[in-house]
């Protein structure tokens, strides 16, 4: 093996012949004749070094397995028989460890309650909003179509049976195992490409194949067997590319091919998980070094290095780029009906969606307009009111943001700049009068007939000095007072194409306003805070007197005015373009992401994830359990080849300043490179996660885990490299026992096999592995005894049956998927057209229905969402950043009336609650039998004596 193979990841000769050129000295240079080589003509000894060929890095002990020297062309990773042979046996045990009874269990297991449950919105086709890109779930959507589901199971609970509706769960399962698969041989390629033995490939790759962390997330429906493939994918193109680039074999095909193929994987793994990220830092290290390398070498002429430089940048930034361009794309193709995302997204965004389209509305607003306001900050809220007072404060109509088209929407502009005026003007017969910047106006709610008032009172919730009630006041025939009056600012900035016009005067769906009460000075104001459930979890809305400015801008969604000729200016949303829209979302999707900061009952930090000090518990129930952790023998092997090399490296620095020379010998030379490489990029996908406030998994841990086995691998082959290949291999062989045996001591956990308490608690290494030994049988024959009882039937389970069930209750979670809820019921008074009804659970209207004694009032929707996994679709946003509404149903479908119309809340199986004046509860009376009226008789009696 030559030394210029030794260097696998970032040099590069600038030979493209590997033999030994003449250096060419002009006679006239006036150091020839004194059979001296100028300075300007020496050649480096760097240079020297990589065209140099020698027996390899660790000389002739360096064989393959089996004694047989592998040639320059194997080495560079082409396999020859042998070899196929090899990883063919390998591939066999492999498929046996990732499918043995890929079936099992048979219901929704942790985080498949988010990607099973995005793959039947792809298959309807209606929008939904995750935090990580679409790749995998694509795949996964994919696998679905192909076993023929038809998208009608909602994966919402964990436990939830499969085999009862028919869904094709293995054939979905099937795929992310495939990839877990084909992480083996990936890792056998990958040790080859790096140099290292035959023995090591065999190693690390059996390594691989027998980690129960990699088995348990390969088996299920999750994202993180598709991140740590094309992670793996990712390495095995950049160092073969790395391989040729350092043996003078630039702009080659294979080159060219290697290097496309390590953008694409870019983009692939950038497609799955963010987390991807890391590798992207981890090729753009390599790839930063491989040209500060160039650039020192004085053969590479500055027009080879833009070159050099410009193949890069197209390959490793403009592929991945447009690879992850295309898969939102796709996405966006696939899910264009409405669905329960829609709130998370502009209103701009949301109309592109079919469904949630709107008719053309009326530009110009002048007074009398009856018009719909929303806001612009908080995902478009309409400014709301309804026939509800505040329980505190004033006591008047309560104000809120609504995030559904309704008829309490609508307000009607009013001219408040006369003060002696009528209660009310004939606006349908009015001429039309503009309303521009600094008209004062007053809003008139259609519905009830209430003006949007502030005055000096607290709000109800945010109980602060500079926050003022902003309430609903007045009754016909009362002209208003000053509080009623607000000031229209127009922002300078307008929405959609720039109209100059809509700058001074008022334009629907163009210009952003502010209103400024006219007493007070305080703006109108909404923020992501909901009132409580007497406010139905609307959004609140106050008058701010130091508000911000995103969150005090509003602008006109509809408008209609009698005296509007039919040809009048119409305009509507502009549609975002596809950038407009990936832009959107991935804002949307980083704050979300960085808003799941919330504590989960497994979560963990990254300082506990290299000593495997726990693990997650996905599904527990008829007396097995799925429980995510590693094997205990590589995964701790794995640090310590980390701890081992840093520590080592560490000395060897310590060495250099005392003259030795231990990095300039060729053989430890090379087994740093691979080694320092393996750790920047172990670094790299472990580190950052200390930066990260949100939630946190062991399963964050895996590509690092990748990388740290690698090392372990590079480690032993060092150790090993002075011995006999046959004594490689037995030392091979004990690792690989150890491991075995590891992973069966394990492998109940992972296969949600049978298990015994006495053998769960052996198997408790460290005090905190929290996984539940109590759930498991005492004897294994009590598994043959009671049969699996399906999660379909688990209601019929009594205390006698000796069936204990443990689901939710086992790995509690306390975010909410606020992706599932329960279809509103269809109010009559919902302004049309709307589209199909939004999934988000909201009652679409609050406008108060009379009831009379025949009439009954719409049950309340029952809220059926349950706590599921995390690390997926923007959990516990429901207070942060999605529908900033959240439930806002409710508003009158709970509520009675007494004799005196006083609203009486009625729940089942409860008294009534009286929300007017008190409400009395007839409690019949209790009627005694006549022997027991005997009885009492003599009691009293006797009392009486």
């Amino acid at each position: 093996m030559s030394q210029s193979q030794s260097n696998p990841l970032t040099r590069r000769t600038p030979l493209s012949n590997p033999s030994p050129a003449p250096i060419s000295v002009p006679t006239s240079h006036p150091v020839h004749a004194q059979g001296q080589i100028p300075r300007a003509y020496q050649e480096s000894e760097a240079d020297k070094k990589l065209r140099t060929h020698s027996e390899g890095p660790s000389g002739p002990p360096n064989a393959a397995f089996g004694g047989k020297r592998r040639s320059a062309s194997g080495s560079a990773g082409k396999l020859g028989k042998r070899e196929y042979a090899i990883l063919g046996v390998i591939l066999v045990i492999g498929w046996w460890v990732r499918m043995y009874r890929l079936g099992r269990p048979d219901s929704v297991v942790f985080d498949e309650v988010h990607f099973g449950g995005f793959a039947t919105k792809y298959l309807k086709r209606r929008f939904f909003m995750d935090v990580h890109p679409p790749l995998a779930k694509l795949l996964i959507t994919l696998s679905a179509w192909v076993g023929g589901f038809d998208g009608n199971f909602d994966f919402k609970d964990i436990g939830k049976d499969y085999i009862e509706p028919g869904v094709p769960y293995i054939t979905m399962r099937f795929f992310p195992a495939i990839l877990g698969l084909a992480l083996i041989p990936l890792t056998f390629l990958t040790i080859i490409a790096l140099r290292l033995s035959l023995a090591t490939a065999i190693l690390g790759s059996l390594l691989v194949a027998f980690e129960n962390a990699l088995i348990t997330q390969s088996r299920l429906i999750l994202l993180d067997s598709f991140l740590v493939f094309f992670t793996a994918l990712t390495t095995l193109f950049w160092v073969r590319f790395s391989n040729h680039d350092s043996e003078g074999r630039a702009f080659t095909p294979a080159w060219w091919l290697n290097l496309t193929l390590t953008g694409l994987a870019l983009g692939a793994v950038v497609s799955c998980k963010w987390v991807g990220l890391f590798t992207i830092a981890m090729v753009g290290v390599g790839t930063i070094r491989q040209l500060w390398l160039l650039l020192g070498n004085l053969k590479v002429t500055p027009r080879q290095w833009i070159k050099h430089f410009s193949a890069r940048a197209l390959c490793l930034i403009i592929v991945p780029l447009t690879f992850y361009m295309l898969m939102f794309r796709i996405h966006f193709w696939i899910l264009n009906e409405s669905g329960d995302g829609d709130g998370f997204m502009s209103s701009e965004f949301q109309h592109t969606l079919q469904g949630h389209g709107m008719e053309d509305t009326y530009a110009d607003v002048s007074l009398g307009s009856k018009v719909a306001i929303r806001h612009v900050n908080t995902q478009g809220g309409y400014l709301h009111s309804h026939n509800h007072a505040y329980p505190g404060g004033s006591k008047q109509q309560q104000i809120t943001l609504y995030p559904h088209r309704d008829d309490n929407n609508v307000w009607r502009i009013v001219n408040a700049s006369s003060t002696d005026g009528p209660a009310s003007y004939p606006w349908d017969e009015l001429p039309t009068e503009w309303v521009l910047t600094g008209t004062k106006i007053r809003l008139e709610h259609v519905i009830t007939e209430k003006r949007l008032h502030s005055h000096d009172v607290r709000p109800p919730v945010s109980e602060v000095d500079f926050q003022n009630e902003v309430s609903g006041y007045g009754f016909p025939g009362f002209a208003g007072d000053a509080n009623d009056d607000f000031v229209v600012e127009i922002a300078h900035r307008t929405r959609g194409k720039r109209d100059r016009s809509a700058r001074h005067r008022l334009k629907a769906l163009r210009s952003q306003f502010r209103l400024r009460h006219a007493l007070t000075g305080c703006y109108l104001f909404s923020h992501k805070v909901k009132l409580p459930d007497w406010g139905f979890e609307q959004q609140e809305v106050t008058c701010n007197k130091n508000p911000t400015w995103e969150n005090s801008l509003w602008y006109i969604e509809t408008n209609e005015h009698a005296q509007l000729p039919f040809d009048a200016d119409k305009i509507n949303y502009e549609r975002p373009s596809f950038f407009d829209k990936f832009t959107e979302l991935n804002a949307v999707m980083w704050r979300t992401n960085a808003g799941l900061t919330d504590r989960h009952a497994y979560d963990s930090r990254p300082q506990s994830w290299p000593v495997l000090r726990r693990g997650i518990n996905f599904w527990v129930q008829n007396h097995r359990q799925v429980y995510l952790i590693g094997n205990p023998v590589i995964w701790w092997s794995s640090t310590l080849a980390i701890v081992a090399y840093l520590g080592i490296r560490g000395l060897m620095v310590l060495r250099a300043k005392r003259g030795f020379r231990d990095l300039h010998q060729p053989k430890i030379a090379f087994y740093d490179e691979v080694c320092s490489y393996l750790v920047i990029s172990w670094a790299l996908h472990y580190l950052p996660f200390f930066l990260m406030q949100r939630q946190l998994f062991l399963h964050h841990y895996l590509p690092a885990l990748f990388f740290a086995i690698l090392l372990f691998c590079t480690v032993f082959d060092y150790i090993t490299s002075a011995i006999r290949p046959r004594t490689r291999l037995q030392v091979a062989a004990v690792i690989l026992i150890l491991a075995i045996w590891s992973w069966n001591h394990w492998s109940p956990l992972a296969y949600a096999g049978p298990w015994t308490k006495g053998k769960c608690e052996k198997g408790k290494w460290l005090k905190t592995w929290d996984f539940s030994c109590n759930d498991f049988h005492e004897d294994l024959g009590m598994y043959k005894a009671v049969p699996a009882v399906s999660s379909a039937k688990i209601e019929n389970i009594t205390p006698d049956s000796g069936v204990t069930t443990t689901l939710v209750e086992e790995a509690p979670e306390p975010i909410q998927n606020v992706f599932e809820a329960v279809e509103p019921p269809i109010e009559e008074k919902t302004v049309a057209p709307v589209g199909p009804q939004n999934e988000v659970q909201m009652q679409e209207s609050t406008i108060e229905i009379p009831l009379d004694g025949e009439a009954s009032p719409a049950a309340k929707a029952e809220d059926t969402r349950a706590p599921v996994g995390n690390d997926a679709g923007a959990p516990a946003v429901t207070d942060k950043e999605a529908d900033e509404g959240g439930w806002h149903g409710g508003a009158d479908e709970d509520m009675k009336h007494d004799e005196d119309d006083n609203q009486v809340r009625v729940e089942e199986g409860k008294a009534p609650i009286g929300v007017g004046k008190e409400t009395e509860v007839e409690v019949p009376e209790m009627e005694l039998d006549k022997e027991k009226e005997r009885l009492v008789d003599e009691l009293l009696k006797k009392d009486g004596e």
